[in-house]
């Protein structure tokens, strides 16, 4: 009896393994349930490819619920913060920085709560892709929206300064006797940042201390700079080595940072003065110097002839007779200075004195340093403003040069 049971069972498992494999399809709902089959009929597989097929949906909807959750929530990869963010950060855009490397800034420093966040805001916007590098207020925990309005708005850049050509370390007075600032004083307007209602900012005093009195081999000067600014009297020394730009530097650090950080960042833009200057003869640093001069006595379009009227006058030992040498240590940018001015003796004063100033007189623009390495041809040794737009006449000879004095008076330069 024993046997034939066996026998029995052994033939239906085996007819059960071939419904399963395929085979006998027909016959796989030969009992509608387990319960219904004799002991030797149950399909045991089935019941185990049911419940694998369960567990697959409950893995997928909860899956699909992880994702969701993300979206809305900030949970995992997709997540986005709420709201306009927390606390104040100070963030950092790299030059030539792209939309991504933004976003993984901003992720880095917590400003979004994923990379997605913020590119997603960012499609289809123009003002992202023209983002400055630069410095940034923004705040942690920001969504991807707030991040975006907030980065492109123009009160979140902070460090950003402009120095213009012409200008020089120390505040001058115009000729209605307002003070008009110099670069320190820019400099320390752009070093303030208020962050999380705690205002920093480096002050103009500080940097002027510090431009006088910091080792010079520390400031990021460039090496040929640097013998010559070690021996420069203390408060002009550090004259022209920012030369005309944008800068950006880091809000709230201290004097010698900042500044350091601007003579880094002019440095660089005077990297190629070295090798430009090898065919004039005449140093980088006095290259710098000339073009400092030039920038303060004419208009652009003047530049390359007053470049030569230098040039002249040192070949021949001639002094300048430049007023803005003057006018320079009396921090007042006149047109012309007076008798008593120009008869006192100093070491900028250029009617008295033969060569160069000892140290450049105002920041330069690229287009002052050109001209400064490559004068225009021509005998001049004179020059006078003698129109109102600021054209230059040139002369030969001191006749020539008080017939173009006469023809300045004329049109009411002076």
């Amino acid at each position: 009896m024993n046997d034939v049971n066996d026998d029995v069972d052994r033939h239906g498992a085996e007819r059960y393994d071939r419904q399963v494999d395929g085979h006998d399809g027909d016959e796989l709902d030969l009992f509608e349930s387990d319960e219904e089959a004799p002991a030797g009929k149950r399909k045991p597989r089935r019941r185990t490819i049911l419940l694998a097929v369960a567990l697959v949906v409950l893995i997928a909807g909860g899956w699909g619920a992880y994702y969701g959750a993300g979206v809305l929530l900030g949970v995992g990869g997709y997540g986005n913060y709420g709201g306009d963010g927390d606390s104040d950060v100070l963030v950092q855009i790299d030059n030539g920085a792209t939309t991504r490397d933004i976003a993984e800034k901003l992720q880095a420093d917590d400003v979004v709560r994923t990379v997605r966040a913020f590119l997603n805001a960012s499609a289809g916007n123009t003002e992202v892709a023209n983002v400055q590098p630069g410095y940034y207020v923004m705040k942690t925990h920001m969504s991807g929206d707030a991040a975006v309005t907030r980065l492109v708005a123009p009160a979140s850049r902070v460090g950003n300064v402009q120095i213009k050509a012409g200008e020089q370390l120390d505040d001058t007075k115009n000729p209605d006797n307002s003070t008009k600032p110099g670069i320190l004083s820019e400099i320390a307007a752009a070093s303030c940042v208020t962050l999380n209602g705690d205002k920093k900012c480096v002050s103009a005093d500080d940097l002027h201390k510090a431009a006088e009195t910091a080792d010079p081999a520390k400031l990021g000067l460039p090496d040929w700079a640097v013998p010559t600014v070690a021996k420069a009297d203390p408060k002009h020394r550090l004259e022209g080595l920012i030369v005309s730009g944008v800068y950006d530097i880091r809000p709230g650090g201290d004097a010698v940072t900042t500044l350091r950080s601007m003579l880094s960042q002019s440095a660089a833009k005077l990297s190629t003065l070295p090798q430009t200057s090898q065919d004039t003869g005449l140093s980088p640093y006095q290259i710098l110097t000339i073009a400092s001069l030039i920038e303060r006595e004419a208009i652009t379009s003047d530049f390359t002839k007053v470049s030569r009227v230098i040039y002249n006058r040192l070949a021949q030992g001639i002094p300048m007779g430049d007023d803005s040498t003057i006018n320079y240590v009396l921090d007042q940018p006149l047109l012309a200075t007076s008798t008593a001015d120009r008869n006192r003796p100093g070491p900028y004063n250029t009617y008295l004195n033969v060569g160069l100033t000892p140290t450049p007189i105002s920041s330069p623009s690229q287009d002052a340093l050109d001209a400064a390495q490559k004068p225009a041809d021509g005998p001049w040794l004179f020059f006078v403003k003698c129109d109102k737009a600021g054209n230059s006449c040139f002369g030969v000879t001191q006749a020539d040069q008080n017939a173009n004095v006469d023809k300045a008076h004329a049109a009411g330069v002076f």
